[in-house]
């Protein structure tokens, strides 16, 4: 067994490690206070062809996988945008080009890989439902065939990124959910564009007041009479249950890498503090109390890498990661807030002050028990498809 990263993925790691330098913690605490996106760094990634990673070579990207695009996040995440990082990457080059690289149309694949490729294009995804919540089968919002188009009416909620986004992945119903058999049948994903069906005011949005990660904002969507093309269907009709697990799991493995880089930069920030800050004549690390939490946070960091990297190598090679993906998403999480959580105790009184940053770092880091699915249902998961205990439901 190899552990060593591909010099792919090592390239990849430097090259955005390089960008990164560039930006400190004080410009990623900025970048939320004002709720701005970090254009500079995202001018710099697409400038340099970090965005394509994902798009085929014959399409103008880089031709690599999950793996390159996870160390991308991780990378990103670690240099201090914690959180924010994951929307860079997830929105577009993981919901978009990785999703139409395996199962776009011909069309699809040669109009909008290239202008993903270079960011000219960004995307976002539209599944969860006010109603629905985390139970993806259950979504109601439904799309009618009507002729040569479709018909989508619906609601969706927590929706990032639609304010920059010229196409959306919509995710709809096409047999209701209590008709669909088995259950995953009847789903069907179809590429939006999202200003013109803003203009034609069959799509609307409203940003949605959050805590932390304000960098992109999370919206209420609204979809009326909505008429998309046949052709604008991402893989088959009724069959978007295997697009939607292609979305999902690097989706996953993109969170966790984000909370990874995340659990690292609040580490370093913690560790940093307890070296400089003196009580009773001595660093505050020196005593066992700050230190061996701290120590415990780097265990699992490295821990969670690991299977980090196997779901995304999994899921390059075209193998089951499903396991791999929620384990992954699991344990990054619980390191994040761990590491975040420990950040705030070892700063004391200080975490409330903003001159620092942990309390973006926490604020961030809280989102991965949440989002986009709860860590219970992880538990779950692994509970009844991976140990065979009886369901709940």
């Amino acid at each position: 067994m190899d552990f060593t990263l591909p010099d792919s993925a090592l390239a990849v790691q430097r090259g955005i490690a390089d960008i990164c330098a560039r930006y400190d913690l004080d410009y990623w605490q900025r970048c939320e206070t004002e709720k701005r996106w970090p254009e500079e760094v995202w001018a710099e990634l697409a400038k340099g062809g970090w965005l394509g990673l994902a798009v085929p070579e014959e399409y103008g990207g880089g031709g690599q996988g999950l793996l390159e695009l996870a160390v991308a996040t991780e990378t990103l995440s670690a240099s201090g945008s914690a959180g924010g990082s994951a929307f860079t990457y997830v929105l577009t080059p993981g919901f978009g080009a990785m999703t139409l690289a395996r199962h776009g149309s011909r069309w699809q694949r040669e109009e909008l890989l290239p202008k993903l490729a270079t960011g000219e294009l960004e995307t976002c995804f539209a599944l969860t439902e006010p109603d629905a919540g985390s139970n993806a089968l259950g979504i109601s919002t439904f799309a009618r065939r009507d002729g040569g188009e479709y018909v989508v009416n619906g609601q969706k909620i927590w929706i990032t990124g639609v304010q920059r986004a010229t196409w959306m992945l919509l995710v709809t119903r096409t047999v209701p959910a209590a008709e669909a058999r088995p259950r995953t049948n009847g789903l069907t994903v179809f590429l939006v564009n999202v200003p013109e069906a803003v203009a034609a005011g069959q799509l609307s949005f409203r940003p949605i007041p959050k805590m932390g990660a304000n960098t992109t904002p999370s919206n209420m969507v609204f979809v009326d009479d909505l008429r998309v093309p046949a052709a604008n269907v991402v893989g088959e009709v009724d069959q978007g249950a295997l697009v939607l697990w292609d979305i999902l799991n690097p989706e996953r493995v993109l969170l966790a890498a984000s909370a990874l880089g995340g659990a690292e930069v609040a580490l370093k920030v913690a560790v940093q503090y307890a070296k400089e800050r003196e009580v009773f004549g001595r660093p505050i690390g020196a005593n066992q109390a700050i230190a061996f939490p701290l120590a415990q946070v780097k265990a699992k960091i490295e821990l969670a890498r690991l299977m980090l990297y196997k779901a995304a190598w999994l899921f390059d090679n075209h193998r089951p990661c499903g396991t791999e993906a929620n384990i992954a998403k699991l344990t990054a999480s619980q390191a994040a807030w761990e590491a975040a959580d420990h950040a705030f105790q070892t700063h004391g009184g200080m975490a409330y002050s903003l001159e620092y940053p942990v309390a973006r770092l926490l604020a961030d880091a809280r989102i991965g028990k949440v989002a986009p699915v709860t860590e219970e249902l992880l538990l779950n998961y692994l509970a009844t498809q991976v140990l065979g205990l009886p369901r709940s439901f």
